[in-house]
């Protein structure tokens, strides 16, 4: 196990993670621990370098710290990578190796599902370390997070609809999901039932012919590319992050952009882009913690009934966010980051009050 320094991003600490004798590569990031425990799932994926694997922890993990400081939770920002294709590489013993590694940090960082990881993954990974949540109820956990994260990230659309239209209601309106994996398929559910209508794609056919299945009157459309250009009320990205760039901007026909996936502005700037557009971002780290409530409130014993209102708040939250944004002329990611560090800063400085 070797430790770096965060290259100059604030983190305090990553670790990379080597076992040769299962073949591990893996990467955990701590951005922050003010709050509490970093807490954030695990990525398994094919990453083209282990350069482009250490970029994207590390942006994911100062993420989560953001996400959390606005759900409100006493959690840090941590995230890891498993760098490796997970229908090749995903065995019992790698997963193993891996929770010996988090539990190696003391508690620093708590792991999670991610993209490439599920619940019977992190069942694995606790026969090595307690420090991990996203387990089955079989083994004391809370199960699937998807099912809060996407119920999360549609009252965080609810707010947006009722900033934009003056009502927190989607029906009628045609909404955009890009990615109808597990968060993307159960946040259909919602829009459908909400009367929506509603236009997917994704990248694996399976997941498209689940979703019809499943709600026969949603449209498809061919790729990402043809969705960003179909006249939409919201688009949703609920896919891999960056979908945001100097070209989809400008491409982009929709009055909201509001969805489950971690980070989808490519930069900085996208956001104000968006906003010089007229077109309302809902911060992901914001709208998607439901995920992570769950996950946290697994750590007291799980009741889904006390997760699911915490993660309702996330509405109010959102409309906040949104009232900020306008106060301070400044658009929603920024009035986002405000609160968080704010949090972050003050209930974070209680830790210099010594008890006895």
């Amino acid at each position: 196990m070797t430790e770096v320094f965060g290259q100059g991003t604030g983190h305090e600490q990553v670790v990379f993670c080597q076992d040769q004798a299962t073949g591990l590569k893996a990467i955990i990031g701590i951005y922050s621990t003010a709050l509490g425990p970093s807490l954030g799932g695990t990525r398994f994926y094919p990453y083209e370098s282990e350069e482009a694997a250490l970029a994207d922890v590390l942006a994911l993990s100062k993420g989560m710290a953001y996400k959390n400081a606005l759900a409100g939770l006493d959690l840090g920002g941590g995230k890891a990578v498993i760098i490796g294709d997970p229908q090749k590489h995903k065995t019992e013993a790698l997963l193993r190796a891996f929770g010996r590694f988090v539990h190696s940090l003391g508690g620093r960082y708590i792991t999670a599902c991610d993209v490439g990881t599920y619940v019977q993954d992190m069942d694995i990974v606790a026969r090595e370390s307690e420090f991990v949540t996203g387990r089955s109820p079989e083994n004391g956990g809370a199960g699937d997070s998807s099912v809060l994260t996407a119920f999360g990230t549609y009252q965080g659309m609810r707010a947006a609809a009722d900033t934009v239209w003056g009502v927190p209601e989607l029906a009628g309106r045609k909404v955009g999901v890009a990615g109808v994996g597990k968060v993307g398929h159960i946040l259909v559910g919602h829009l459908i039932e909400a009367g929506a209508q509603v236009v997917i794609t994704d990248v694996s056919p399976a997941a498209i012919e689940r979703t019809r299945a499943a709600y026969p009157g949603v449209e498809v459309v061919e790729d990402l590319d043809t969705l960003i250009r179909t006249e939409l009320d919201v688009f949703a990205p609920c896919a891999l992050g960056g979908v945001l760039n100097d070209e989809t901007v400008g491409l982009l026909r929709s009055k909201i952009v509001c969805g489950a996936a971690n980070n989808q502005l490519a930069h900085p700037g996208i956001g104000k882009q968006l906003d010089d557009r007229g077109i309302l971002f809902a911060p992901d780290y914001l709208v998607n913690a439901g995920g992570v409530i769950q996950v946290d409130d697994e750590r007291r014993g799980f009741d889904f009934a006390r997760a699911k209102r915490k993660t309702t708040a996330i509405f109010d939250t959102t409309k906040a966010v949104f009232a900020l944004a306008k106060a301070d002329g400044v658009p929603p990611e920024t009035a986002a980051d405000r609160l968080a560090e704010r949090r972050m800063a003050e209930v974070g400085g209680l830790r210099s009050i010594l008890t006895v």
